[in-house]
């Protein structure tokens, strides 16, 4: 069997490439051994004749978070009534409109129905069920509890998404806030201010520094667009290629969480994606160690991702997990204290469950402060610009009606 990987060799860098291996577990061991920390993992399989054809176009639309909450809890209630998970699976693939979920979920039916777990077969899709997902799947084979477990997964996913749906919306006013005054701006250094230069020339006035500043933008803008467009599109590239290195995730997360305003709210959304997922994985059965792993995945933050795997590396060695967080800038010593109590009880499950619950009335508390606190700021960074750029032109238009 060949599989499709994506892998973090030991240097930090991200790789992605084939390898030939007995099973998926096979793969990753030996991807393991080369140092490699594994990513995704996907079975490399050939496309069936004719694949490419009217079906191709479709094939490439998207699986939506929403219709995976969707599937996992339609899962739940069909599994939890008795109905086999083949029958389940497909009775959720004939109502499907997506016809990538059609696809996939026919794909993971005939796997189970071929003799697999539930969990392996969902394997086979990592862009669509994710390593927690897979894990949570299957320590509940395990134990016989998976219609639970699924339902559990759904209430989890949706929480998650939720919080997704609050940043973004936090996000969204001073994003629209900032096109809207770059769209203004352009709009007068472009087309206002090249019909007000000539008549400046004409009456041979003496401008302003801050009209002298425009004229010189308007004419950059107006006679060398070309430049300006592919400078633009160099730094977007630039920006999206360092994303993808070490060096940039280092730079790009160490702002995220050390932005005004904004930077709390990233801190609190990547600690409860980490204590929720952590909380779930250890109360569905996943070793410790795999638990604290998935948690640091799914912070979606290098700097939370290192703090987890030193976390798992000393609970490897005999530590307990708040020895390891303890003095960490990134955790609050409240919950190191709650998690220490959790670890000596025998109730970290409970505990951090409790304590996610209450990081995610943290993020919406802050998203509040956030929005509250970016609408005046973002109005009055929109007023200066734009006042700027119409101060501009008034000035020796002041000088002509005054005639000094």
């Amino acid at each position: 069997m060949r599989f499709t990987y994506q892998a973090r060799d030991p240097s930090g860098r991200i790789k992605s490439g084939e390898i030939s291996a007995a099973s998926r577990d096979e793969a990753s061991r030996q991807l393991r051994q080369d140092g490699c920390y594994l990513l995704a993992l996907e079975e490399t399989r050939a496309m069936p004749a004719g694949a490419a054809g009217g079906a191709g176009g479709a094939l490439r639309r998207r699986i939506s978070r929403s219709e995976i909450i969707y599937f996992t809890n339609q899962m739940a209630i069909m599994v939890d009534a008795g109905v086999s998970l083949a029958a389940a699976i497909e009775g959720i693939a004939r109502q499907a409109e997506n016809p990538t979920l059609k696809q996939t979920l026919a794909a993971v039916q005939k796997d189970v129905e071929a003799g697999d777990n539930l969990s392996a077969a969902l394997g086979k899709f990592p862009r669509q069920f994710d390593k927690t997902y897979i894990n949570l799947v299957k320590a509940s084979e395990a134990s016989g509890t998976l219609a639970g477990m699924l339902d559990r997964i759904a209430l989890q996913s949706r929480k998650e998404l939720e919080t997704r749906q609050k940043v973004t919306g936090a996000l969204m006013y001073p994003a629209v806030m900032m096109l809207m005054c770059v769209g203004v701006s352009i709009f007068l250094l472009a087309y206002v201010f090249p019909k007000l230069t000539p008549m400046f020339a004409m009456r041979n006035l003496k401008l302003p520094g801050p009209t002298k500043l425009m004229i010189a933008l308007s004419y950059a803008l107006t006679h060398h667009w070309g430049w300006i467009l592919l400078g633009v599109v160099l730094i977007i590239g630039g920006l999206v290629y360092a994303r993808t290195q070490r060096w940039g995730r280092l730079a790009f997360d160490w702002l995220w969480l050390h932005l005004p305003i904004l930077g709390p709210v990233c801190r609190k959304v990547a600690l409860t994606r980490s204590m929720r997922t952590l909380a779930t994985t250890i109360n569905a059965g996943v070793p410790m160690l795999e638990a604290i792993g998935l948690s640091g995945e799914v912070a979606n933050n290098v700097f939370f991702e290192d703090a987890w795997e030193d976390v798992s590396e000393k609970v490897a060695g005999g530590k307990q997990i708040c020895e390891v967080l303890e003095g960490n800038r990134l955790f609050p010593a409240t919950l190191v204290q709650m998690i220490s109590s959790g670890e000596s009880t025998g109730k970290l499950g409970q505990v951090l469950h409790k304590v996610s619950d209450y990081f995610d009335r943290e993020v919406e508390t802050a998203i509040k402060t956030a929005t509250s606190l970016v609408e005046p700021m973002m109005v009055a960074v929109m007023g200066g610009i734009i006042g700027t750029i119409a101060l501009a032109m008034l000035l020796p238009i002041f000088k002509l009606s005054t005639g000094h």
